[in-house]
Protein backbone atom coordinates (compact mmCIF):
# COMPACT_ATOMS: atom_id res chain seq x y z
CA UNK A 1 0.00 0.00 0.00
CA UNK A 2 3.12 2.62 -0.38
CA UNK A 3 2.90 2.88 3.42
CA UNK A 4 0.13 5.10 2.80
CA UNK A 5 -2.79 4.24 5.65
CA UNK A 6 -5.96 3.48 3.50
CA UNK A 7 -9.15 4.40 4.88
CA UNK A 8 -11.99 2.01 4.25
CA UNK A 9 -14.96 4.29 3.57
CA UNK A 10 -18.39 3.34 5.08
CA UNK A 11 -20.12 4.97 2.52
CA UNK A 12 -19.10 4.35 -1.25
CA UNK A 13 -19.66 6.93 -3.80
CA UNK A 14 -21.75 9.26 -4.34
CA UNK A 15 -23.93 8.71 -7.63
CA UNK A 16 -25.60 11.06 -9.87
CA UNK A 17 -28.27 9.67 -12.06
CA UNK A 18 -30.17 11.31 -15.30
CA UNK A 19 -32.63 13.03 -15.13
CA UNK A 20 -33.01 14.27 -11.46
CA UNK A 21 -29.45 15.45 -10.80
CA UNK A 22 -29.09 14.61 -7.41
CA UNK A 23 -26.84 12.37 -5.22
CA UNK A 24 -27.18 9.10 -3.74
CA UNK A 25 -24.94 7.27 -1.68
CA UNK A 26 -24.34 3.80 -0.85
CA UNK A 27 -23.88 2.45 2.21
CA UNK A 28 -21.78 -0.81 2.80
CA UNK A 29 -20.41 -2.65 6.08
CA UNK A 30 -17.16 -3.50 7.09
CA UNK A 31 -17.92 -7.27 6.59
CA UNK A 32 -17.16 -7.25 2.84
CA UNK A 33 -16.81 -10.14 0.66
CA UNK A 34 -13.65 -11.37 0.12
CA UNK A 35 -14.07 -13.83 -2.88
CA UNK A 36 -13.88 -11.66 -5.63
CA UNK A 37 -10.38 -10.45 -4.48
CA UNK A 38 -9.06 -13.42 -3.72
CA UNK A 39 -9.74 -14.35 -7.34
CA UNK A 40 -8.22 -11.57 -8.88
CA UNK A 41 -4.49 -12.44 -6.20
CA UNK A 42 -4.94 -16.47 -7.64
CA UNK A 43 -5.16 -15.21 -11.60
CA UNK A 44 -2.21 -12.80 -11.30
CA UNK A 45 -0.32 -15.18 -10.19
CA UNK A 46 -1.20 -17.66 -13.22
CA UNK A 47 1.78 -18.98 -14.75
CA UNK A 48 -0.01 -18.81 -18.54
CA UNK A 49 -2.24 -16.37 -19.84
CA UNK A 50 -5.53 -17.61 -22.41
CA UNK A 51 -7.76 -14.57 -23.06
CA UNK A 52 -10.59 -14.80 -21.21
CA UNK A 53 -9.70 -16.78 -18.84
CA UNK A 54 -6.72 -15.16 -17.20
CA UNK A 55 -4.47 -12.27 -17.33
CA UNK A 56 -1.21 -11.89 -19.35
CA UNK A 57 2.16 -12.56 -17.59
CA UNK A 58 3.64 -9.58 -16.02
CA UNK A 59 5.84 -6.96 -17.82
CA UNK A 60 9.58 -6.82 -16.73
CA UNK A 61 10.14 -4.48 -13.71
CA UNK A 62 10.43 -1.14 -14.16
CA UNK A 63 11.49 1.78 -12.23
CA UNK A 64 8.78 2.46 -9.22
CA UNK A 65 5.99 4.79 -10.26
CA UNK A 66 5.96 8.58 -8.99
CA UNK A 67 3.44 11.42 -8.47
CA UNK A 68 -0.10 11.39 -8.50
CA UNK A 69 -2.40 9.73 -11.29
CA UNK A 70 -3.72 12.57 -14.03
CA UNK A 71 -5.32 10.24 -17.07
CA UNK A 72 -6.88 7.10 -17.62
CA UNK A 73 -7.85 5.65 -21.02
CA UNK A 74 -9.40 1.93 -21.87
CA UNK A 75 -9.73 1.36 -25.68
CA UNK A 76 -12.62 -1.52 -26.02
CA UNK A 77 -14.72 1.05 -24.28
CA UNK A 78 -13.49 4.88 -25.55
CA UNK A 79 -12.61 6.02 -22.89
CA UNK A 80 -9.87 8.50 -22.37
CA UNK A 81 -10.19 11.14 -19.31
CA UNK A 82 -8.40 13.25 -16.82
CA UNK A 83 -8.73 12.11 -13.48
CA UNK A 84 -9.54 14.06 -10.20
CA UNK A 85 -8.58 13.71 -7.25
CA UNK A 86 -11.67 12.16 -5.02
CA UNK A 87 -11.92 12.17 -1.14
CA UNK A 88 -14.31 11.00 1.84
CA UNK A 89 -16.69 13.61 3.03
CA UNK A 90 -17.27 14.27 7.03
CA UNK A 91 -20.30 11.36 6.58
CA UNK A 92 -17.40 8.53 4.83
CA UNK A 93 -19.33 9.31 1.41
CA UNK A 94 -16.42 9.35 -1.52
CA UNK A 95 -17.50 12.22 -3.16
CA UNK A 96 -18.40 11.74 -7.00
CA UNK A 97 -16.31 13.44 -9.88
CA UNK A 98 -17.44 17.01 -10.60
CA UNK A 99 -17.53 16.60 -14.06
CA UNK A 100 -19.60 13.45 -15.50
CA UNK A 101 -17.39 13.24 -18.45
CA UNK A 102 -14.22 12.73 -16.30
CA UNK A 103 -13.31 9.73 -13.91
CA UNK A 104 -12.00 10.22 -10.57
CA UNK A 105 -9.56 8.26 -8.46
CA UNK A 106 -9.48 7.50 -4.50
CA UNK A 107 -6.73 9.85 -3.42
CA UNK A 108 -6.86 8.70 -0.08
CA UNK A 109 -5.84 5.20 -0.52
CA UNK A 110 -3.68 3.20 -2.65
CA UNK A 111 -2.17 4.80 -6.05
CA UNK A 112 -2.56 3.36 -9.04
CA UNK A 113 0.66 1.09 -9.43
CA UNK A 114 1.65 0.90 -5.87
CA UNK A 115 0.65 -2.23 -4.23
CA UNK A 116 -2.45 -2.95 -3.14
CA UNK A 117 -5.96 -1.58 -4.44
CA UNK A 118 -6.71 1.73 -6.65
CA UNK A 119 -9.88 2.84 -7.07
CA UNK A 120 -11.19 4.97 -9.65
CA UNK A 121 -14.82 5.90 -9.96
CA UNK A 122 -16.84 7.53 -12.75
CA UNK A 123 -20.81 8.47 -13.29
CA UNK A 124 -22.69 6.53 -15.77
CA UNK A 125 -24.56 9.17 -16.92
CA UNK A 126 -26.42 12.63 -16.23
CA UNK A 127 -29.68 14.45 -17.01
CA UNK A 128 -27.85 15.19 -20.93
CA UNK A 129 -26.95 11.05 -21.51
CA UNK A 130 -24.33 8.63 -21.03
CA UNK A 131 -21.12 9.71 -18.41
CA UNK A 132 -17.58 8.79 -18.72
CA UNK A 133 -18.56 5.21 -17.62
CA UNK A 134 -21.48 4.26 -19.42
CA UNK A 135 -19.93 1.33 -20.89
CA UNK A 136 -18.09 0.04 -18.22
CA UNK A 137 -20.16 -3.60 -18.42
CA UNK A 138 -18.82 -4.47 -21.85
CA UNK A 139 -15.54 -4.84 -20.31
CA UNK A 140 -14.15 -7.98 -20.61
CA UNK A 141 -11.34 -10.39 -19.36
CA UNK A 142 -8.53 -9.60 -21.09
CA UNK A 143 -9.27 -5.95 -21.91
CA UNK A 144 -6.63 -3.22 -21.61
CA UNK A 145 -6.69 -0.38 -18.79
CA UNK A 146 -3.82 2.16 -18.91
CA UNK A 147 -3.43 4.77 -16.21
CA UNK A 148 -1.09 8.00 -16.66
CA UNK A 149 1.17 8.69 -13.68
CA UNK A 150 4.74 10.68 -13.09
CA UNK A 151 4.49 10.82 -17.43
CA UNK A 152 4.24 6.89 -17.76
CA UNK A 153 1.71 4.87 -19.07
CA UNK A 154 0.74 1.50 -16.37
CA UNK A 155 -0.94 -1.10 -17.73
CA UNK A 156 -3.45 -3.38 -16.43
CA UNK A 157 -5.88 -6.31 -17.50
CA UNK A 158 -9.33 -7.16 -16.46
CA UNK A 159 -9.90 -10.36 -14.83
CA UNK A 160 -13.49 -10.21 -13.01
CA UNK A 161 -16.37 -8.09 -12.80
CA UNK A 162 -19.35 -8.02 -10.58
CA UNK A 163 -23.04 -6.58 -9.98
CA UNK A 164 -23.55 -5.56 -6.08
CA UNK A 165 -27.11 -4.27 -4.82
CA UNK A 166 -25.92 -1.24 -2.63
CA UNK A 167 -26.67 -2.54 0.35
CA UNK A 168 -24.37 -5.85 -0.09
CA UNK A 169 -21.10 -3.85 -1.34
CA UNK A 170 -17.69 -5.89 -1.56
CA UNK A 171 -15.94 -3.48 0.72
CA UNK A 172 -13.18 -5.63 1.64
CA UNK A 173 -12.59 -7.03 -2.07
CA UNK A 174 -12.62 -3.43 -3.17
CA UNK A 175 -10.79 -1.70 -0.45
CA UNK A 176 -8.46 -5.02 1.28
CA UNK A 177 -5.04 -5.29 0.82
CA UNK A 178 -3.63 -7.21 -2.02
CA UNK A 179 -0.11 -8.52 -2.51
CA UNK A 180 0.31 -6.90 -6.16
CA UNK A 181 -0.81 -3.77 -8.06
CA UNK A 182 -4.45 -3.86 -8.47
CA UNK A 183 -7.06 -1.47 -9.88
CA UNK A 184 -10.84 -1.37 -9.37
CA UNK A 185 -13.52 0.66 -11.67
CA UNK A 186 -17.03 1.31 -9.74
CA UNK A 187 -20.15 3.01 -11.41
CA UNK A 188 -24.12 2.72 -10.71
CA UNK A 189 -26.21 0.93 -12.78
CA UNK A 190 -28.47 -1.53 -11.81
CA UNK A 191 -32.53 -0.83 -11.87
CA UNK A 192 -33.10 3.22 -11.21
CA UNK A 193 -35.15 3.59 -7.94
CA UNK A 194 -37.13 7.00 -8.57
CA UNK A 195 -38.64 7.29 -5.47
CA UNK A 196 -34.79 7.48 -4.27
CA UNK A 197 -33.57 8.91 -6.68
CA UNK A 198 -30.52 6.29 -7.39
CA UNK A 199 -29.58 3.43 -9.08
CA UNK A 200 -29.80 0.04 -7.04
CA UNK A 201 -26.40 -1.85 -7.66
CA UNK A 202 -22.99 -1.15 -8.57
CA UNK A 203 -20.50 -2.63 -11.09
CA UNK A 204 -16.82 -3.27 -9.86
CA UNK A 205 -14.43 -4.17 -12.40
CA UNK A 206 -11.41 -5.87 -10.73
CA UNK A 207 -7.95 -5.37 -13.01
CA UNK A 208 -4.67 -6.36 -11.76
CA UNK A 209 -1.61 -4.87 -13.54
CA UNK A 210 -0.41 -6.45 -16.94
Amino acid sequence: MSGRGVLLPVVMLACFVAGVGAGSALTIGIDGKLAAGKLVAEWHDSASWTAGTSVPPRLAAGPAPTGSPTRVRIPAIGVDTALEALHLDGSGTLAAPHDFGKAGWYADGTLPGDTGPAVVAGHVDSKRGPAVFFRLPQLRPGDLIEVERGGRWLPFRVVSSGWYPKTDFPTAAVYGPTPTPQLRLVTCGGEFDRSLHSYTDNLVVYAVRA
